[in-house]
């Protein structure tokens, strides 16, 4: 050994100096193996644009089917109101003959919706009686929704002009019996209808791909150079262990937001080439930049948790493993929003996974976001994304991390 060396520690490197030092370390490696790359960069992105809006195009088009073509309904005593029969004609709903057993054939979803006529529906119309009319189908049928409401809709024009006519022809004037006349006036804006179908799915995906979208990287980077034992020469530098967790971190974050930009530009190149089910969503330049900015403390708080569980995983498999119960916690605010819905109150802002939701939720919605709300989020997101960094750095300054056990 070199005299001039010795009782000499090797000299530190800066801070900034080794994170940019580890970023475009981490980033090159991962831009080498060009088929995680490719998967990272290009699966996402592409597909669950396209699976969403493909589900948007055939919804639409399905309702537009269903909305504006001719409905066959079965009719059981049709012969009994022929003037019934007729209006349902005018509003293209064409009543056919019923099947032998009507109730069969909608639970085997041979036929979507039927009416069944009293026996004495003649002799009660004659007398001015209340005729009972009794729509028959199975309300767990989605797809029968839609004829359902249809019908629903035509009978209840019926009975309302059958009603006035009555009253008319007694000398009444139909206004008696509506005491107060019942408006309504809809305070959603156009672009919160807009986002509507939209709101539960998109920040449901925009959540976990920042929160996992730079797991590929820091597995690698981390359980993977621990058990190729290359973790421990980057250790060994003089280096500061935090500005190597840092640096891994923050290269997870690059990829994770370019994943995520590439998405929403997606929707937004949709847009462009008018895509009906596209322009559900808000996505001009103003409101990804929005979403990006909502979505970063998330990507902090995911790539340290991924950071702390992977340096504590003893190889690739036990890192991955982790993946399983990571997916499902962005999933928690969606299930908790479609069975209780809750108005938005400013504690939301401090939880993890339902403050990001709600704040994209206000984006898509074309809501403003007041000072109060963004202070308690970047508040509560930044400051549990340091308790996981502080944890993170932690487990790297142990010295057993370099080794493969």
């Amino acid at each position: 050994m070199n005299t001039a060396f010795k009782g000499k520690s090797p000299r530190r490197i800066g801070f900034f100096a080794s994170l940019l030092t580890v970023v475009r370390k981490e980033l090159l490696d991962i831009s080498r193996d060009r088929r995680t790359l490719a998967l990272v960069l290009l699966l996402g992105p592409v597909l669950f644009p396209a699976m969403m809006l493909g589900m948007g195009a055939l919804s639409e088009q399905r309702a537009r089917t269903q909305l504006e073509g001719v409905l066959k309904v079965p009719m059981v005593g049709s012969e009994r109101a022929p003037n019934l029969v007729a209006w349902l004609a005018s509003q293209s709903i064409e009543v056919v003959p019923a099947p032998d057993n009507l109730e069969a054939s909608i639970i085997g979803q041979v036929v979507d919706v039927g009416l069944v006529l009293s026996e004495d529906f003649g002799e009660d119309w004659h007398a001015g009686r209340s005729a009972s009319i009794e729509v028959v189908y199975d309300s767990t049928r989605r797809y029968a929704e839609l004829p359902v409401r249809r019908l629903q809709i035509a009978l209840e024009g019926y009975r309302r002009q059958v009603g006035n006519l009555r009253l008319m022809v007694r000398g009444i004037d139909p206004v008696v019996i509506q005491p107060i006349a019942v408006g309504e006036r809809d305070l959603a804006s156009v672009a919160a209808k807009q986002g509507q179908m939209l709101a539960v799915l998109l920040p449901y995906f925009l959540i976990l791909t920042s929160f996992i979208g730079g797991a590929a990287l820091i597995i690698d980077a981390t359980a993977g150079e621990r058990e190729r034992q290359s973790l421990e020469p980057l250790l060994a530098t003089p280096a500061p262990r935090s500005a190597t967790v840092s640096g891994k971190i923050t290269a997870a974050c690059v990829l994770g937001l370019i994943s995520l930009l590439l998405s929403l530009l997606a929707f937004k190149g949709a847009t462009l080439i008018d895509i009906r089910a596209a322009k559900l969503l808000d996505v001009s330049f103003e409101s990804i930049a929005r979403m990006l900015f909502i979505l970063l403390p998330m990507m902090l708080l995911g790539n340290s948790l991924l950071t702390f569980l992977a340096g504590s995983a003893k190889s690739t498999k036990e890192a991955q493993s982790h993946m399983s119960w990571l997916m499902l916690l962005p999933m928690v605010p969606t299930f908790i929003l479609m069975v209780n819905p809750i108005k938005s109150q400013l504690w939301q802002y401090a939880v993890p996974f339902l403050a990001q939701n709600q704040m994209l939720l206000k984006v898509i919605r074309g809501e403003w976001i007041g000072p109060q709300a963004w202070a308690v989020y970047l508040s509560a997101a930044l400051g549990l994304a340091a308790v996981l960094w502080l944890a993170a750095v932690h487990r790297y300054n142990q010295e057993k991390l370099a080794i493969s056990e």
